[in-house]
Order: C-alpha cells, then structure tokens, then sequence
C-alpha cells in the first residue's frame, strides 16, 4: 500500500519529470496547431470538399479552429520535422487535437490503430485520463469515477444516446448494480473506437451528470480510407487460477467507390476463467452486539461488563468504551468462469453531399458463473446459541480497543457454498440524420433504443456447520489475519446439516433498464464569427427488477445423517496462492457440493425448496419499478473571435429540463400485501459557458461554468422496502421516492500548453458547490421494533430480538468539492538517437470535499466526512518506447483510499476501501505491416483489494485475483 510518504514521492517524480521534460525539450520545441477539421474531410473516403465530410462522432463534435497557426511537422525554422510516427503514439497526437480544438474540457482516448484499443477494458482504458479512477471487479476495472464523484454521478452514452449496463458482483464488491452507474465491464474494447470524457457542461449535452459525461463511439465505415478487414486471435492465461483461455474479434467495412455508401461489422468474443480468494470479515461489531459473549468469557485486564459493552440501550459510547471483535472472521474463494461476446454493426448513406444517414446497432452478452467457497465463524454474529454461548478463553486488546486476537470456545464455524449464473444481454440501435440546407443551416436528429437485461437465474447458497467448536483462534494483528477453526475442517465427521440451522438459499433475481431517446436540433451559420444553434430532446427510461425467496424459510431443510452429508460434500483445496498465509492457516476444507445436492436432495424441486415471489415476503421488496421520462430543450451560441481579430472562441446555452418519476414498490403486514405508487415532476434551468482564449499559437486559457444536476439512483426511489436475512446478516432496507437531485454549480480552469505535436503540458483546477446529495443512513435497531409482523421471521435463524440493520436514502446538506490536475504528454523526439522513439504521458490528480452526513434519520446531528467514492490523491503515468516495427510501453495507475458508506454500521465511524497501485504492460512487434504479435500484462504486482472499516481501519476484505497475461496476433489486409 502507498501512504502518505508515497504520494509526496508521487507528487514529487510526477513534478521532477515534468520540469525535466519541459528544460530538456525547450530549444527543439516547434510552433504547432492542430489538423484542421477541412484537413481532416479531404482525407476521408471520397471527399474533397467540406460538404462531402461525413458528420463527426457523437462522442466529440467539431470546434471552431486555432487561427493563423503555422502547420504540422515543422520545425520553428519552417523545414520539416523527421519524425516517425506509429500506432499508440499517433492515437495519442490524434487525441490531443481533438481536446485542444474543443471549446469545453474533453478529455478522448483514440484507438491505437483498427478497431484495437491499447487497453482491454474501456474502464481501464478511461483511467489513464486525468481525474478518472476506476473500481474493479474480479481484477477487471467496471465502475469509474471522475474527479471525486462516483459512477452515480457520471452518465454514459454509447453513439450519441444515454444508457446503462447492468452486471453482479460478488456481496464485498457491491452485488448486482442496482443504480445509474454503468459497468464497463460488459463490453470488449475491441468494439470501440474512441471514448470521450466532457468534463464540463454544454447545453447540447443532455444532463444527469455532475462529474463527467462519457461518451463510447464504435467504429463507421466511413472513417476507414478503402475496404478493410481484421483478424484477432489471442490467448488468456490468469497465473491465480491457471487456465488458458481464447479471445478473438473481427471487423470488416467496405464502401462504395463512390464513398457514398458503407457498410461496417466488428465482433469479439473471449471467455476468462479467474480465481479471486483472500480473507472475508464482514466488517467489526462490539462485544454487546447481538447479545454479547457468555458469561464464562475472560479477557485479562477486563470485566465482563467491559466485554460485553452495548448490550444495554443506554450504553452507545461505541468507540469510547466498547470492545471491538471481527463479525465473520472468514476465508473465501470465488471460481469465476465468463464468456463475453459482442457485435457492432454500422451502415452509413451519403446520397448527396447535404445529406447522411447513419445506423448504428451494437449488442453484447456477458455469460458466467461464480462459484464461491468460504469457511467463516459465524458464531460472532449471531444470536441466541450463536454469540451468547461463545466464550473468550483468553485475548488481546490493541490500543484501539481491539480484540485483535484471541482463542475462542463454543464457536459455530460455517462451511458455504454459493453457486452463481450470471447473465447480461446489452444491445442499442441508434438512426442519425443530418441534412444540410445551403451552407448555413443545418439539421441534426438522432433516435435510439437500448436495454440491459441482466439476469441472475441461479443464486444458490447451501451451508453446513461445525457447531460449538472449541479451541477456535484468530489474530489480526499482521494485515492477512490468522484464522484457525481449531478442529479439523476437512473431515465430514465434523460437520452437520441439520433443520433449523443449515441454511439453503435459492435466490434468483433479474435487474432490467431501458432507454429510448429523439432528440434533433437546428444549427445556424450566422457568420464567420458566430453559430447558433437550438434543439428539443425527449428521454425515457425505464427500470424493473424482482427476486425470488424460499417460502419455506432458508434454514428450514432436510436434516442430513453423516453419511448423507459426506456422499453431498467435496473438498476445496489449493486455498492461498500467492499469500503469505499465517501458520496453521487452512489450504483446505470441506465444502457443499451444490450439484450433488441438487440431484440427491432435489432442492430445486422438493416443494420444500419451492421459491416465492411476490407471494413472499422477504422478495417483494426487490420488485421495483421506476419510469423516468426527461424532456429538455436548449440554445446556445458558438462563437471564434479570430477573424475579428480577437483570439477569443467559446460557447454559451441554457437548457430547460421537465422531470416526470412515477415508482413502485411492495410493502405488507402479514398477509396483506399493498402496491405503493410515487409519482413527481420537477423542472430545472441549467444554464453553460466556456470561453477559449488562445494567449499564443501553442498557449490556451479555458475557463468553463455550468450548473448542472445527477438524479438519484433508481432503486432508491422506490416506496417499497426490503427484509434481508443471509447467515447473520439481518437488514432492512426501504427507498425514498421524494429524494431530490442533487444540484452543483460548478467553476472549471485551466492552463494548457500544445509546445508540439503530440504534446501537452495543462493545469486544471475546478470546483463544485453541491447543493444536497443522496446519502444511505444506516441505524441499528431491534426487529421488534421495526413495526414489522414475527411472522416475517418465519422460517430463519432470526429472532425478534435480533438488531437489524436498517437503511434508507435521504437528502443531507452537500457541500463543496475542489481539486487540481496535473496533465503531462510528450514525445520525446527531440532527444537524440533510439531516445527520440520514447514518449511519456503523466498525470496527477488532488481533489478534497468534506460533507456533512447525517448521524440519524431522527435528530440533526452530523459528521464531517469526505464524499463517498472520492480518492483524494490520484496519479497515473505511462513510459513508451515505439519504432515502426516494435512497442512497449509500461503503465502505473494510483488511486488512494476512499470511503464507501457514512457512518458506518455497529459503531464503526465509516467503511472504505484502501489505495490501489496496479501496474500494467504491454509488447508488440509488427512482423509485416499487416501481421503484428502482441504480449499484454496485466496487473503485474498482483493488487490485494484491501477493504476496511472505521477509522482505525478494521480489515474487511483483504482478496487478490491474481495476474493476466494475454499472448496473440492480428492480422489486417
């Protein structure tokens, strides 16, 4: 992990290299502006004139050009520059030119060459912009957040129209995405050929972002020069779990002689086989919580009272007197298996030169499963004979009132098997008009439909268990705990499963979101100096989801002789890889063997197994749905002072949006079941601005503002609420359909120096005044109190006197939110001999906001805490060495700790999740000009996802995946 001595040495190298860049470099620095968009159409398939030019993509439009700059690949004395540019450095350059010609802060990363992104995640793609940092999943990126603010706050558009792509993660990595962020993760990069961060509003773009809009572009015939054809095939190997596994894509695109007709499919398809495993706590609790240790506990220096501390309603001074323990100190291991295919397809018609149709359609299917084994001591955290009948034979307290380890007897220990299919279908079709009348007017229209069905049909948990297990033993004292269960785990002997207390969950469930979207607008050329423009877009969105639960209750099951129990087991083994576990750490223990199981005790068919839905309690509360439709109109004025002799260029709008939410949801005493229904609309004026001010041909000043505004996430306004008992988990959660958006206004600037091509030197800072934001406020409250009938109990290990932990979105005060970026590329062609075949690109990113949150639901007590999802240090850098035929280049992403929920639950002052440093490579050699190998390596120091909880940071979750290693070839022709 890098602390805090780290980042200064970050800062400090990141500062060092750039100065040192930038004093080397100066002499050779040639005066240079970007290609010009009249450059960019005559190379086009079959143009020749601005008029032939096909339409720029959604993800970035055209701006006003940099005036009387000299040309490309000059030298300041006006001869050429020798200068060999190939794939990844040239996408660099490419990408540049678009950021610079913009008038708004638009960050883009260009694909390297056809249809071959550098990276194989967008999100991991995304990150080496400045501001982004991504959250991953099973060693792959799938959520981002940018400059502080997380995927609920960030909308993605794919071609032009909003969307959002749905997929499950494991329990301690966030489960099914149940809100607006969007997981990358659905889709292969190779589909894409450019992805755009705006980081700054305009009133063309819809809203519904407060940190960035993301815009991901497919590729079009016609941004291929003559007919085109590409072939992929590579290897998968993940060093964890040992496998090899294909991955393959294509793309052909051809067009008519005349460049008036085209035609484009592109397709990619791999499967991976990974091994995530680690340590699984489920966060920290106090001793009193659920009851308390048993009275025949010892603790030297310690009274039982002082053990068992919060067992009484009157005793809440959690942090100042309490004792703190692992809830579910546990070892996991997760089997996943994945096959992700993919398919764009694009035909675009030009049948004048006024006038191009372009139709866009892309489909994606992730298909896996997930197989999970974990072996935990349940007995912490539960009631009634779990945690009362426990005993402390002996312990240590650290001096942040830690049990930090301890020898245990009477200790439930839990074997658990979880059996998961998961399923994602994606697909969009989108139809882009633009007309032109004469050479002033012009029509743009665009309409489009896209869903995300996610589908997780098998979620099956089966559970036997070690009841009071003595000599159990943990110690928490080296960051990878100790954990030993004290009796040996492997044997079948030493387990039961036995009604009332072994548990079977059958638990599918699906999550469905949909868009469809029209929107168009007119723009007029007024002068040489001015363009107006103005357009009406309407949007619809629609979510739904459900859950199935046993209606029987989940510990209601089969009671199993030892000899049935064994003939429905087998043994996990090879636990550990790549850890340096303790002493006296299992490597192997017995676990369920769900398929077996399934055709011995028929639980998916015994109508003892039988799953409810809306007929059941505890799964009514997942049917959810919501119906957003969002109408805006807009003008605005894009201006380029520099025919008038003012090196001044910008833009100017307001945008109307109307807002109509109607929610349902489920709620029901006993057996009396009632169809909640929310309905509200609200309006808001959001009004932009950005100016250019081009100091010199290579200096710009960007000044941007805007006030902008981020709906609440979608499961969350529903009225309904949610029961949910899982091991000893107990929790209670319930929407807020009158949550209001949360409203920013925000203040960007920046500095960027273009000293050549391909290179830029920019200082960014930016602010944003939240108004109000979402926040979960979770509470600890005895189920007896809930207002809620036994009868839900029915069926579980819980009891009415069990604590549950209850949660519920609400509006808190928000709050400001500043920061810096730091942003450094160059190539280093001024350097002498193979050294001007290197490049660099670096970047830094500060960003701090402290919010108040809420304490509790009934008084206004708060704490000041950072936003959720904000690193306030990032940094990312990349080292390339490039020739015409050979490429490698090594990159470091960095992304510091940030926190996941305020307050914490059980007295824990907050959750979060430690810094990441996650190292990546890459080698590619061209054989021929159409033939080129490629060895890619990903993750190389093996990144442990280290989770915590409170500010004394109590391990959570402490897991690895393992290292990627992706060996192929491509050829084109």
């Amino acid at each position: 992990m890098m602390g805090m001595s780290g980042i200064r040495g970050l800062k400090i190298a990141l500062g060092l290299t750039t100065a040192a860049i930038g004093l080397a470099a100066a002499p050779a620095f040639a005066q240079a502006s970007p290609e010009t968009n009249a450059e960019k159409a005559a190379r086009a398939p079959g143009n020749q004139q601005d008029t032939d030019a096909p339409p720029a993509s959604p993800a970035v439009a055209p701006e006003p050009q940099v005036a009387d700059a000299p040309p490309l690949d000059t030298n300041q004395d006006g001869s050429a520059q020798d200068i060999v540019v190939t794939g990844f450095r040239e996408s660099l350059s490419s990408a540049i030119n678009i950021k610079r010609n913009q008038t708004a802060t638009v960050d883009v990363i260009k694909a390297e060459d056809i249809a071959e992104f550098p990276d194989l995640n967008l999100a991991e793609s995304l990150q080496r912009i400045p501001g982004v940092a991504i959250s991953r999943v099973n060693g792959e990126g799938r959520n981002i957040s940018v400059r502080g603010l997380g995927p609920e706050y960030t909308r993605v558009r794919i071609n032009g129209m909003e969307a959002i792509g749905t997929t499950g993660g494991t329990d301690n990595s966030g489960g099914v995405n149940r809100g607006r962020g969007f997981d990358f993760n659905i889709f292969s990069s190779d589909l894409f050929n450019s992805l755009a961060v705006r980081k700054t509003a305009t009133a063309d773009v819809e809203e519904g972002s407060l940190g960035a809009t993301v815009d991901l572009q497919t590729s079009r015939p016609f941004d291929y020069k003559k007919p085109t054809a590409v072939i992929s095939a590579q290897a998968s190997y993940n060093d964890l779990r040992r496998k090899a596994t294909p991955r393959f894509s294509g793309l052909v695109t051809t067009s008519t002689d005349d460049g008036r007709f085209g035609v484009l499919l592109s397709v990619a398809y791999e499967e991976r086989k990974l091994r995530e495993e680690g340590a699984n706590i489920t966060r920290w609790t106090y001793g009193g919580f659920n009851g308390g240790f048993n009275a025949a506990s010892t603790l030297a220096g310690y009274t039982l009272g002082q053990i068992n501390y919060g067992s009484s309603a009157t005793q809440t001074d959690y942090a100042g007197q309490a004792l703190f323990h692992p809830r579910i100190p546990g070892l996991v291991t997760y089997e996943i298996d994945q096959k992700r295919l993919g398919a764009a397809g694009s035909v675009q018609f030009q049948p004048t030169d006024a006038t191009l149709i372009s139709l866009d359609g892309l489909y994606s299917r992730l298909d896996g499963s997930r197989a999970e084994s974990q072996i935990q001591a349940i007995s912490f955290s539960r009631s009634g004979t779990g945690k009362p009948q426990t005993i402390i034979r002996s312990g240590v307290v650290d001096a942040n009132r830690n049990i930090i380890s301890g020898t245990f007897d009477n200790v439930d220990v839990r074997s658990q098997s979880r059996y998961d299919i998961l399923r994602t279908d994606f697909y969009q079709g989108t139809a882009n008009l633009e007309q032109k009348f004469g050479d002033a007017v012009k029509f743009v229209g665009t309409m489009g439909y896209a869903k995300s069905e996610f589908t997780n049909p098998t979620q099956t948990t089966v559970t036997i268990d070690a009841v009071n297990s003595n000599n159990f033993y943990y110690d928490f004292s080296t960051r990878f705990p100790t954990i030993r269960p004290g009796f040996d785990v492997t044997n079948p002997a030493s387990y039961t499963f036995t009604n009332g207390n072994s548990e079977v969950r059958v638990r599918p469930q699906t999550v469905d979101n949909s868009f469809k979207t029209a929107k168009g607008y007119l723009e007029w050329t007024a002068s040489g100096l001015i363009k107006l423009k103005a357009g009406l877009d309407w949007r619809e969105f629609r979510y739904s989801s459900t859950e199935g639960r046993r209606n029987a209750g989940e510990t209601v099951v089969q009671t199993l002789t030892p000899a049935q129990l064994a003939a429905a087991t087998t043994l996990h083994t090879d636990f550990g890889r790549g850890i340096d576990l303790p002493n006296g750490t299992p490597t192997s223990w017995l676990v369920p063997d769900i398929d077996k199981f399934a055709a011995l005790y028929n639980i998916y068919t015994d109508p003892l197994y039988a799953v409810g839905r809306l007929d059941n309690a505890t799964a009514r509360g997942s049917y959810i749905t919501v119906r957003e439709r969002d109408t805006g109109a807009w003008g605005m004025t894009e201006f380029n002072l520099a025919d008038a002799g003012i090196r001044l260029r910008g833009d100017a709008g307001l945008r109307y949006v109307h807002t109509n939410q109607v929610s349902t949801g489920y709620t029901g005493v006993g057996t009396s079941v009632s169809l909640l229904t929310a309905e509200r609309s609200y309006n808001r004026w959001l009004p932009s601005a950005n100016l250019v001010y081009d100091v010199t041909d290579t200096l710009l000043v960007r000044v941007g503002a805007a006030k902008t505004l981020s709906r609440a996430g979608i499961a969350a306004l529903t009225p309904g609420g949610n029961l949910n008992i899982s091991g000893g988990n107990r929790g209670f959660s319930s929407g807020n359909p009158d949550l209001k958006p949360t409203e920013s206004t925000n203040i960007d600037a920046s500095l960027e120096w273009y000293p050549t091509k391909g290179a830029v030197y920019a200082i960014s800072g930016f602010q944003k005044d939240i108004g109000t934001f979402v926040q979960t406020l979770s509470v600890n409250v005895p189920f007896a109190d809930l207002g809620l009938p036994v009868s839900l109990l029915a069926g579980s290990a819980a009891s009415p006197n069990d604590i549950f932990t209850v949660t519920q979105p609400v509006n808190s005060s928000g709050g400001k939110l500043r920061g810096f970026e730091v942003n450094v590329q160059q190539p280093l062609t001024f350097l002498p001999g193979f050294l001007r075949d290197f490049g660099v690109l670096a970047n830094y990113t500060y960003v701090k906001s402290d919010i108040k949150y809420l304490l509790s639901a009934t008084s206004t007590a708060t704490v000041t805490q950072p936003l959720v999802g904000l690193s306030r240090h990032a940094a990312n850098a990349t080292l390339y060495y490039e020739t015409k035929r050979f490429s490698i280049r090594g990159s470091i992403a960095y992304r510091d700790k940030y926190l996941t929920a305020v307050p914490g639950t059980e007295g824990n002052s907050y959750n979060g999740t430690n810094s990441t440093t996650n190292v990546d490579a890459q080698i590619s050699y061209n054989i021929t000009d159409a033939l080129k190998l490629s060895l890619e390596m990903i993750n190389l120091t093996d990144q442990f996802n280290d989770q915590y909880v409170d500010a004394t940071n109590r391990l959570n979750v402490l897991t690895h995946s393992g290292r990627q290693f992706i060996l192929g070839a491509r050829f084109a022709f």
